[in-house]
């Protein structure tokens, strides 16, 4: 067997590791497929396969031997994220022999995080203001050149640009052409306004563009956020004012230039801005009814015909239909536009203005753009289930917030522009689902869910049958039986715990106050940033070693239960309380019924509730074991994971142990921790 897996090492170049871990060599084979013929591949990648590595390779070696030499673009949605990947090229690179350079990398994120001062006036930064204009060109290509010379971290950039005197985040953005990787968010893709503002000013074409999503279980809800709008009357009045600033300026345009005036835009403008002045009126009235109906802790569906009525009562109105305006003036027929086009000709219009601006990725919405978009998807999805409008009565005014459910009309036709792509999560689970969530093409996509390479008996999984956050089973009482396991772990167990909750709300009441006898108690803050976490972990490393005890509690979904490597073995155990289904609410009951409407009934429930909450206690089982040298007990504190309805959600392979009571699950942890050592 060893023989065989030394062979099949010698057919992949891009290997970040002499010896590949179980299951790698599969990942890397399916992937390289799969991009050959510009496929897409889901990869439901449990923690220890080397996923990072297995895709990277993948990736590295269609993009080497193709002619248009292919950008790889790896995405993910946190900064954590990024350390790993770096590091991974860094390792590739030390592999490579004399036929192969070394590849080049580039880390960006945020330019709020990457420029120190941004002028809120002018809205650039105020990063080069240490060196002189003459200078700036010779050290930027020198930073430049740093970028490109070995794999860098981002805040490695950071501190070089610094030191420089030149802006890290531009410098950045002019190395990536040259670069072969390119490490960013999500939103380079998958945000339509980032999209169009940085990758062809980083002079990447998504045609020819390896796409690696990391944690993909999470790009559905991202790309449904990235589709929401807000609108309020002040918006509307912004909106306003936008088009009365554009239409100035095209009216200049047109006393300079008769010969090519912009007489049909401008007639259009002008339009647009009077229907908007009256929408203005039209939502402040439509508010004050909405506040009427409902409590400021409700929110309330909006009809679409409701919406849309008030649009064209505006149009009404100025055309002299009806309203104020039919006593002042006979109706014009010229001043009328078809009830069917009103909504285009206002999106397009609306779609149009310009106001000045910064050229920057992360510059804000015009207020007109973000009416131009609700209306155009409203014209679009209006009819059917996968829009829903919600008012709040939150805030100074409340907000109507639209949403587009299905993220597949944005990301379906995003991967079929690339040159292929790679979607792995450790908890990609089942990867049929996000195919069909995601609209990826079914004869270009492939799916495999790989087998963990860890003995089950080096991480078991207990569940406790006596305790449950049922919300009508919830007391002090329960919470008290909760707590009990955990201190039963505590005596049984050896090394730091790590305990995740479904909300901070829950894990105040249930661990709050409560005292455990052995550890000390770290508890995640809603504000921690990634320098809390990595402060976290080094604490976690150093009280092991003067051998101390930690218990450290999070929240499922949160910064310490995704997107962090507990390495060195330093957790021991991770208890999981309760199945953190999302709370109703109207949006959830307006998404099972469109995942209903478009994959059946017998769908959505899993695809909306049980799924979702079960990968994000997956992710956090995750967290202890990195390697092959690892183990961790993971305690489940709910019965209903042993219910049909949420076992099925877990991996099949998955071997589930089950206790009745807190001396059972101390017996089990002794017997564990005594026969299990770390390797």
């Amino acid at each position: 067997m060893a023989g065989n897996i030394d062979a099949g090492v010698n057919n992949f170049p891009f290997l970040a590791h002499d010896t590949p871990r179980p299951g790698q060599i599969d990942m890397i084979r399916e992937c390289r497929d799969s991009l050959r013929k510009n496929g897409h591949h889901l990869a439901a990648a449990p923690t220890g396969i080397g996923k990072t590595a297995a895709s990277i390779a993948a990736a590295l070696e269609i993009a080497m031997e193709s002619s248009t030499k292919p950008h790889i673009l790896f995405l993910t949605g946190r900064q954590s994220q990024h350390k790993i990947v770096i590091d991974t090229v860094r390792k590739i690179n030390s592999r490579l022999g004399s036929n192969h350079r070394d590849i080049k990398v580039v880390d960006i994120i945020g330019r709020e995080s990457m420029c120190e001062v941004v002028d809120l006036q002018t809205g650039r930064c105020l990063c080069e203001s240490g060196s002189s204009e003459s200078a700036r060109p010779r050290l930027k290509e020198d930073v430049r050149n740093f970028i490109l010379q070995a794999p860098r971290h981002v805040f490695e950039t950071v501190e070089k640009a610094k030191t420089f005197g030149v802006c890290a985040w531009q410098t950045c953005r002019s190395a990536v052409k040259d670069s072969d990787i390119l490490v960013c968010d999500y939103n380079h893709v998958f945000a339509e306004q980032v999209r169009e503002n940085s990758l062809p000013a980083m002079g990447i074409s998504l045609q020819n563009s390896i796409i690696i999503v990391d944690e993909a279980h999470n790009l559905p809800d991202r790309i449904r956020m990235s589709m929401e709008r807000v609108v309020t009357p002040i918006i509307v009045r912004n909106a306003a004012m936008e088009l009365e600033e554009f239409m100035g300026s095209l009216e200049n345009i047109a006393m300079r230039n008769t010969t090519n005036s912009p007489t049909k835009l401008l007639e259009d403008v002008s339009w647009c801005f009077e229907i908007i002045k009256l929408l203005r009126i039209n939502m402040v009235n439509y508010f004050k009814t909405l506040h009427d109906k409902i409590t400021d802790d409700e929110e309330l569906l909006i009809k679409i015909d409701d919406f849309t009525d008030l649009i064209h009562s505006a149009c009404d109105e100025y055309e002299g239909v009806s309203g104020q305006l039919t006593l002042q003036l006979k109706v014009d027929s010229t001043r009328q536009t078809p009830i069917q086009n009103r909504l285009e000709r206002l999106s397009q219009t609306l779609s149009q203005v310009t106001v000045e601006a910064e050229d920057d990725e992360d510059s804000n919405e015009p207020d007109a753009h973000r009416i131009a978009y609700i209306i155009d998807t409203v014209v679009n999805f209006g009819h059917t289930s996968a829009l829903c409008m919600v008012f709040s009565p939150k805030g100074k005014e409340g907000k109507i917030t639209t949403h587009l459910l299905d993220p597949g009309v944005l990301s379906g036709p995003l991967f079929s522009r690339t040159a292929g792509s790679i979607l792995m999560s450790g908890t990609l689970y089942p990867p049929s689902m996000y195919a069909d969530i995601l609209a990826l093409p079914k004869n270009l996509t492939s799916k495999t869910s790989y087998v963990s390479p860890f003995a089950g008996e080096r991480r078991p999984v207990l569940i406790a049958r006596d305790v449950t956050t049922k919300y009508n089973q919830r007391s002090p009482d329960m919470w008290a039986k909760i707590r009990a396991h955990i201190q039963a772990l505590i005596d049984g167990s050896e090394d730091h715990i790590a305990v995740f909750c479904p909300s901070y709300k829950l894990m105040d009441e249930i661990m709050g106050d409560a005292f455990f006898r052995g550890v000390t108690k770290i508890t995640e803050s809603r504000d921690w940033s990634k320098d809390d976490i990595d402060r976290v972990v080094a604490k976690l490393k150093n009280e092991r070693r003067v051998g101390n005890r930690v218990l450290l509690c999070g929240v499922f979904g949160a910064r310490l239960s995704e997107g962090i490597d507990y390495d060195d073995g330093v957790l021991g155990s991770v208890v999981c309380i309760g199945i953190p289904n999302p709370p109703p609410s109207v949006l959830s009951d307006s998404l099972k019924e469109y995942i209903a409407d478009k994959f059946g009934r017998q769908n959505a429930w899993r695809y909306t509730v049980t799924q979702p909450a079960i990968n994000a206690i997956l992710q956090a089982m995750g967290r202890p074991i990195r390697s092959v040298d690892d183990r961790a007990l993971i305690l489940l504190l709910d019965n209903r994971n042993d219910n049909r309805t949420y076992r099925e959600c877990y991996p099949i392979a998955m071997k589930m142990n089950t206790s009745n009571e807190p001396n059972s699950t101390k017996s089990f942890a002794s017997r564990f921790f005594r026969r299990v050592k770390r390797l």
